[in-house]
C-alpha cells in the first residue's frame, strides 16, 4: 500500500483501517491474541477478511473470543502455534469500506486527514495533518502553507462544518487562537 506525505493512500489505492496487532499465539490450535484498536471489535465475526501489515496477505477470521483486554483469533488454514507464530507483532487490518456506518456528524479519523480548513468568514487556514487524542476530546492538527501549526479542538463552538464532499471543514476562531505568524 503506498501512500502520500500525510500518510493517505494514493488515488485508487484501497484504503485500510488498523483494527489490532497481533500479538502471539495462544494454546495449541494456532489460536493468537490479538490487541484491539478499533472501537467496533464486535464487528469482527467468523468469515470477516482481515490483511497482514508486512506481507498484504489476507487471513480468514473462523473464529473469535474475548480474553481479558484482547480477543483470540483463529484463521483459516492455520491450525497450530507453529503456524501462526509468523504474524506476531504485525498489524491486522480491514478494508474502509467494510466499516461500520457513523451516526450522523461522526467522522472517522482518515476521512478528515488531508481536508482544507476555513474560517466561517472564508480566511482558509491549512490543511489537518494529524488528529490528537486527548481523551476529553479530538485536537485537530492544521499546517498552513508556510508551515505553522494551528490546534482547533474538535467541539462544536470551533467546528461549524465538515464538508466530505467539498473536502473542507468550516471553524470559528477566538482571539489569540492563532500565532502572530499565521
Amino acid at each position: 500500500m503506498q501512500t502520500n506525505a500525510a500518510g493517505s493512500p494514493l488515488p485508487g489505492e484501497p484504503v485500510y483501517l488498523a483494527v489490532g496487532k497481533l500479538r502471539h499465539a495462544h494454546g495449541v490450535h494456532g489460536e493468537m491474541l490479538v490487541q484491539i484498536f478499533t472501537d467496533f471489535p464486535e464487528r469482527l465475526q467468523p468469515g470477516t477478511i482481515l490483511y497482514l501489515e508486512e506481507e498484504g496477505k489476507q487471513l480468514h477470521l473462523v473464529k473469535c473470543r474475548p480474553h481479558r483486554e484482547g480477543l483470540l483469533m483463529t484463521f483459516e488454514g492455520y491450525s497450530t502455534p507453529e503456524e501462526v507464530s509468523k504474524f506476531r507483532n504485525q498489524t491486522i487490518f480491514v478494508k474502509s469500506e467494510d466499516r461500520p456506518a457513523l451516526a450522523n456528524g461522526e467522522y472517522y479519523h482518515h476521512q478528515l486527514i488531508g481536508l482544507q480548513v476555513i474560517t466561517h468568514e472564508g480566511t482558509p487556514l491549512g490543511m489537518v495533518t494529524e488528529i490528537l487524542e486527548t481523551g476529553a476530546s479530538d485536537v485537530l492538527v492544521i499546517r498552513s502553507d508556510t508551515g505553522v501549526e494551528t490546534l482547533i479542538p474538535m467541539v462544536e463552538a470551533f467546528i461549524r462544518g465538515i464538508d466530505l464532499g467539498k473536502r473542507e471543514i468550516t471553524v470559528h476562531l477566538i482571539p489569540g487562537m492563532l500565532s502572530e505568524e499565521a
